[in-house]
């Protein structure tokens, strides 16, 4: 029975794993705080929130929404947290109301991860305050209760961080508030009533744009959000992925079109109500929980585990349901190995510690009961690794399996080029859910890749690096073949990008201001999918960096005035990509000043960044491009060992994208955007 609390009631949680879902009736924002036995914030390293919205046993929404979710568990909490506070605010900056009291009471339910309630708590009585302490988890004597809190600060964030002792609170918060208005920000213009949400509508040509074997008035944007929003450590961690959903872009198949009950697509109907509306947030962001998939394959023979299955993960299409099994298996491969190796140390720790015992007692270091307590110390280590390593070896084999099923199965923005889904390529009619990078692995087993796969679109930009880093690969280059290298990789995403958009949702643009990157660019060029020739040049370069600032300029005025309808009918409203070679050759003062502009506010308003270049050839600058390289995404043309995971403590390598050897797949693909892109525009 569901124990609905008063302010100050508490009562006991009977599992470690938990939800907690609020409902309000404006968007609102996530935080939750861990405390030690006292009750004290310890340092913003243990505040979860939208900017990083994981701690080890909890994780907050990235976005603020009138019904959000918190994922709790308490045996995965550091040992030092005896409390968790869950905290709600209202966004500042964007628009809506500035107190609680105008807003109807927000409600929080505490349930267990397969839905059942636990406790629930009505938050009345606010009036000025908009920022609140909602509930309280804590242990007492190994038990853990919730106990209701309500407690509200006038002053919001900042005066609520103030009260938990958190260091420069006000600064803390205002960056909290600053990154949620951005999130905020990339919607131009909010849902309408009676329109799926998220469904990307653009304009005439986009809304009825066709394809060949396709009739006008396909749905957009078919892809859809995890549930919980999880991130990978690679750039986020991996999360979980409806009954089975034609793969986009394969032969004769077209992803299932939604109706609104009246022969009508949502995304023409969304059109003739409003006249079209730009929306760069996820498409068809689902706010529910995703269907269950159905079981996995029966064992062939009793206590084999079953076989593995493709889209075996939950999940609203076939997309999600394969993302979210690919970074299961990220999940998986890293906590195998984090388990594997922490055993092993522990196996040297407690042999080490044994013949430090032995070595103590001067009667036992020489003669055979020395030697005979070494051999014992280390007999028993060897038995504690071989056993890690056995264990390993039946996850990693496990998963070799499951990656054999799931590869072959990936849409082609999921799939690496010598995947045959290629050869059946189809221009989509749908908005992609994400991107693949390229390839990661650990030492303990090279051979099992876990794609790397990022949300689209895309929220940091993307920094190739034609520099000699160190990695083994690199050096064994010089510095044409390196920078060469670096250029194909960029063409191959931007390739992939314009594959993977419908026509006329994704415009590239090129900035080569020494003209050195001819060869590479050629695919691009000669398909025809840039709508203009790369930039070369100083007034190259200015002029396009002018062309793509204003745009920025413009979106963002008509998000913060909610003039999304008056934008110039001449303004490109699809996604922009702009790839920057040889930086910063051919760059000013005032070039490199709106670069880091775009940078820092293109992405939410759909202009994107990726810079191919050598981090020592901008060492003129000084450090005032060091904002510029921490906002990027940090990807090589070589294989390299520099991805930082901070959960488990690896350091994962990573496995660019390469085409195989006298492949035509690229040439063909772009050929397909190009006439597409033809067709979309008569």
């Amino acid at each position: 029975m569901t124990a609905e609390l008063v302010r100050g009631q508490n009562h006991p949680l009977p599992h470690s794993r938990l939800e907690i879902r609020v409902t309000a009736g404006v968007p609102v924002l996530a935080c939750a705080t861990l405390g030690d036995d006292r009750g004290t914030v310890l340092g913003v390293e243990w505040i979860a929130h939208p900017g990083s919205p994981t701690l080890p046993g909890i994780e907050v929404s990235r976005q603020a929404a009138a019904g959000l979710r918190f994922h709790v568990d308490l045996e995965a909490l550091p040992d030092r947290a005896h409390l968790v506070h869950v905290l709600l605010a209202l966004p500042e900056g964007v628009g809506g109301p500035s107190r609680f009291g105008t807003t109807a009471a927000p409600f929080a339910a505490v349930t267990a991860t397969d839905g059942t309630e636990i406790a629930s708590f009505t938050l009345t009585g606010l009036e000025a305050e908009s920022a609140v302490v909602a509930l309280e988890l804590y242990r007492r004597q190994g038990a853990w209760k919730v106990r209701a809190v309500g407690q509200g600060y006038a002053g919001g964030l900042a005066e609520l961080f103030g009260d938990q002792g958190v260091p420069q609170a006000r600064e803390f918060a205002a960056g909290i508030q600053e990154a949620v208005a951005r999130h905020m920000a990339s919607a131009i213009q909010a849902p309408l009533t009676g329109t799926p949400d998220g469904v990307r509508v653009r304009s005439d040509r986009s809304a009825t744009a066709t394809q060949p074997g396709q009739t006008a008035g396909g749905a957009a944007g078919a892809g859809a959000s995890p549930g919980s929003g999880v991130t990978p450590g690679a750039g986020t961690a991996p999360g979980t992925g409806a009954t089975p959903h034609q793969l986009p872009g394969t032969p004769g198949q077209q992803p299932a079109s939604p109706s609104d009950g009246q022969g009508q697509q949502p995304a023409a109907a969304a059109h003739a109500a409003a006249g079209g509306r730009v929306n760069y947030t996820h498409p068809r962001r689902q706010t529910t929980a995703p269907p269950t998939p159905p079981p996995a394959s029966p064992p062939t023979q009793p206590g084999q585990a079953p076989r593995p299955v493709a889209g075996d993960a939950t999940g609203w299409s076939m997309e999600e349901r394969l993302y979210n099994q690919v970074w299961g298996m990220f999940e998986d491969l890293a906590r195998a190995t984090a388990a594997y190796r922490s055993a092993v140390d522990f196996a040297e720790s407690r042999m080490d510690q044994e013949l430090d015992r032995v070595l103590s007692d001067p009667r036992s270091r020489i003669g055979g009961t020395g030697d005979a307590a070494r051999q014992v110390a280390r007999a028993k280590r060897d038995q504690l690794t071989d056993q890690a390593r056995e264990a390993l070896d039946r996850d990693l084999g496990q998963l070799a399996a499951e990656s054999d099923v799931v590869e072959p199965a990936l849409p082609p923005a999921y799939a690496r080029w010598d995947n045959p889904v290629w050869h059946a390529y189809r221009v989509p009619m749908d908005n992609p859910m994400a991107l693949r990078l390229g390839d990661l692995h650990l030492p303990e087993r090279t051979d099992l890749r876990i794609p790397m796969l990022v949300r689209l679109p895309l929220e940091r930009g993307l920094w190739i690096d034609s520099g000699r880093s160190g990695s083994e690969g690199a050096l064994m280059l010089d510095e044409g073949q390196l920078r060469k290298l670096a250029m194909d990789n960029a063409v191959g995403h931007a390739a992939r990008l314009l594959a993977a958009y419908p026509p006329g949702e994704f415009t590239v643009h090129v900035i080569d201001a020494a003209g050195s990157a001819a060869m590479s660019l050629a695919p691009l060029v000669a398909a025809g999918v840039l709508n203009q020739p790369p930039a070369s040049g100083a007034a190259g370069v200015s002029a396009v960096l002018a062309k793509l600032t204003q745009r920025v300029d413009l979106v963002q005025m008509a998000v913060r005035g909610g003039a999304a309808d008056s934008l110039p009918p001449e303004l490109d409203t699809a996604e922009q990509l702009l790839i920057v070679n040889d930086f910063p050759h051919g760059f000013d003062d005032r070039a490199v000043t709106q670069l880091r502009y775009l940078a820092d506010e293109g992405p939410a308003v759909g202009v994107h960044l990726m810079m191919v270049a050598d981090r020592e050839d901008a060492s003129a600058y000084g450090p005032v491009l060091d904002p510029l390289w921490r906002s990027l995404l940090r990807i090589t043309p070589v294989a390299d060992d520099h991805l930082a995971d901070p959960w488990v403590g690896h350091a994962w390598t990573f496995e660019p994208l390469t085409m195989p050897p006298g492949s035509e797949i690229l040439r063909r693909v772009l050929e397909q955007v190009a006439e597409a892109r033809r067709a979309w525009r008569r």
